[in-house]
């Protein structure tokens, strides 16, 4: 079992920039996938951004441009780091791992940007 725990999210303004972190209780090689979903209020939850291998990783279309994922595996963790935020990016922000057989997800952090 693994525990995975963000941080890092908050209140900002539009344009403003926020860095989430995700610290996994153990190694992340294994996983497949590792990255950030995130789920706005009343919506369902959605990709923003995942690695799909220890180098490679994918962007939602709203994300690409103004975030970058990036990893520390000595540090089994993944970021986020968010520039240009905007009012639709708000939500809470969750991150993932997926093995073969496996899915963790964390408790999720809270960003909100205002207007």
């Amino acid at each position: 079992q693994v525990q995975l725990v963000e941080s890092g999210g908050g209140l900002v303004q539009a344009g403003g920039s926020l860095r989430l972190s995700c610290a996994a209780s153990g190694s992340i090689f294994a996983f497949n996938r590792m990255g950030w979903y995130r789920q706005a209020p009343g919506k369902q939850r959605e990709l923003v951004a995942t690695f799909t291998s220890s180098t490679s990783a994918i962007y939602a279309d709203s994300a690409k441009g103004r975030f970058t994922i990036s990893r520390d595996n000595a540090k089994n963790a993944v970021y986020l780091q968010m520039n240009s935020l905007k009012p639709e990016d708000t939500g809470v922000y969750y991150c993932n791992a997926k093995g073969d057989w496996t899915d963790y997800w964390g408790q999720g952090t809270q960003v909100t940007v205002s207007s």
